[in-house]
């Protein structure tokens, strides 16, 4: 098998399933396991993907994911690589499909059901303690603002710690917004990707719309794989900690 991957945490899954020696090809962005991976090629961004660079590595399977690559490079790909293996996973428990998925094609499936334990135990622990519910705004980008819909798997990760996603109701999953004032939230969280959000962000937000804001670790919420098993007890700990920054009000 020679596999290339264009999703950051489908390439650390692929190597958690013991099979970065079959992994000859990835994106800039997918920097883990870092040991692994800076011995791999890069062929491009996720969705500034270099299809002659992949079609010189002769891949057998190349991964991609309906959110981050786009329609286009799948239908170029699929006209050279024999199998394309295209996710899209909308919340946490879909990493059970996942790691199957990925056992099942590459033949690791006693892996894959130890990663399938792992989680399970991971999220039954989190899930353990209902914390209250609290209105969060997630940002991911600047210049415009845009934030995740509540029918994406980011959104549906920060609801098991009662952090409900603002706006309730949007026609696109990744929404921009024209302003931050007047932010119905009670919080607001600056992930560290895409966009690398820093400290000195904060005051501004904070500054427009007169709410707390937190940064946040966008891989412990937005990555699916083998890391979402680190994000469920990372979430469970931040949550917690926003209590203190924001008391709980009635959450629709």
């Amino acid at each position: 098998m020679r596999i290339v991957s264009l999703v950051p945490s489908l390439t650390e899954l692929v190597c958690e399933l013991g099979l970065a020696g079959e992994l000859v090809g990835r994106t800039g962005f997918c920097v883990h396991p870092q040991d692994v991976v800076r011995r791999i090629p890069k062929v491009g961004g996720t969705k500034t993907v270099n299809l002659e660079k992949i079609r010189s590595l002769e891949p057998t399977h190349v991964v991609l994911n309906m959110d981050e690559n786009r329609k286009e490079t799948a239908d170029e790909l699929a006209t050279f690589v024999p199998n394309l293996i295209v996710t899209h996973p909308l919340g946490p428990l879909d990493n059970l499909v996942l790691y199957r998925q990925f056992g099942n094609t590459f033949g690791r499936e006693r892996a894959a059901e130890e990663l399938c334990a792992r989680f399970q135990a991971a999220y039954e622990e989190a899930t353990a303690t209902r914390l209250p519910d609290r209105r969060v705004l997630y940002l991911i980008w600047k210049d415009p603002w845009m934030t995740v819909s509540r029918n994406t798997y980011i959104s549906r990760t920060l609801a098991l710690f009662g952090l409900r996603t603002v706006p309730a109701t949007a026609a696109e999953r990744y929404p921009k917004l024209e302003d931050l004032r007047g932010v119905d939230a009670d919080l607001l969280l600056l992930s560290s990707e895409p966009y690398r959000f820093r400290d000195r962000h904060l005051a501004e937000v904070a500054g427009l719309t007169g709410k707390p804001a937190l940064l946040v670790d966008g891989e412990m919420t937005s990555w699916y794989g083998p890391r979402a098993i680190a994000g469920l007890g990372y979430l469970g700990e931040f949550a917690a900690r926003t209590l203190s920054v924001q008391g709980p009000r009635g959450v629709s």
